[in-house]
């Protein structure tokens, strides 16, 4: 399986897990992942709309949802 796949099936698994998931909680639970992939996955995520990010309500955390 290419490495992005693995990236992206691992990222909406601990998101569904875990609803309120944060972008920090995200890479910090995906050590074997560069944060920078992490980051890149879950943009090309959300583009795809496989992904969403809610931002708080004062803008200090955004969390990830599966729509």
């Amino acid at each position: 399986m290419p490495r992005q796949e693995t990236v992206a099936r691992q990222i909406l698994e601990m998101v569904r897990a875990n609803p309120e998931c944060t972008l920090e909680e995200l890479t910090l639970g995906l050590v074997e992942f560069h944060w920078s992939d992490v980051f890149l996955e879950v943009d090309h995520l959300c583009r795809s709309g496989q992904l969403r990010l809610k931002q708080g309500s004062h803008g200090l955390t955004t969390t990830l949802r599966v729509p």
